[in-house]
């Protein structure tokens, strides 16, 4: 099911700044060399995440998924000085180009790249959390939720992608492992009073959420 257009993406895209040539630059190698490139945040979405880190100006940062890099150059551009993002990465090869791209930018100091499975890395940041953004395997959702949103600092934020997953979670009923993994992942933040949230259309649906 196609939420949006491509005639809607491509305006969207028409009237957004665009981002910097480096940026533009991770986001194009990543189109023309990654099998799985549609994971990639699109320059709409990117020019999102660059917004709203500047808005919340967090010192400590959390990205689940890095893939190669593009969302973490993003976030990182909002950073205080002396702040830091730790993003993590299931798979070394990823992780590799991630890495490469950091080292281009002068961001790259700022970010740290942690290889392996998130539910294990995690507990190891000792890190109260300004900003999350979970953009990882979908079943793994509520259990990243509910492990990270104890390290966040009250007013804090996090933001979560596909949270419409191609327009599956409007089906009837929701089918397929990821679907109803993010579909789980909706119904447990909107039923959490520790926090408020609001469901964007933005791309494949951003989740954010501030705890209270």
């Amino acid at each position: 099911m196609e939420i949006l257009t491509d005639a809607v993406l491509d305006y969207s895209a028409r009237f957004t700044t665009p981002t910097d040539p480096i940026l533009q630059s991770v986001y194009q190698q990543t189109i023309d060399t990654h099998p799985h490139a549609h994971m990639i945040s699109g320059p709409v979405q990117g020019m999102f995440l660059q917004f709203l880190s500047s808005l919340i100006k967090p010192s400590a940062i959390l990205e689940i998924g890095t893939f190669t890099g593009y969302s973490a150059l993003c976030l990182a551009s909002g950073l205080t000085d002396g702040g830091e993002l730790h993003t993590i990465e299931l798979r070394e090869e990823d992780g590799r180009v991630a890495q490469a791209n950091f080292d281009r930018t002068n961001q790259g100091e700022k970010i740290i790249l942690h290889i392996g499975n998130a539910l294990d890395i995690i507990p190891t940041l000792e890190k109260s959390w300004d900003l999350v953004f979970i953009d990882a395997d979908k079943p793994g959702y509520p259990d990243y939720y509910t492990m990270v949103l104890p390290r966040v600092r009250p007013g804090g934020f996090i933001l979560a992608d596909n949270v419409l997953f191609h327009g599956q979670v409007l089906e009837e009923p929701v089918k397929g492992k990821n679907a109803l993994a993010i579909q789980q992942f909706n119904e447990l933040v909107q039923q959490d009073d520790s926090v408020e949230n609001v469901l964007l259309t933005v791309r494949d649906g951003l989740m954010l959420i501030r705890k209270k």
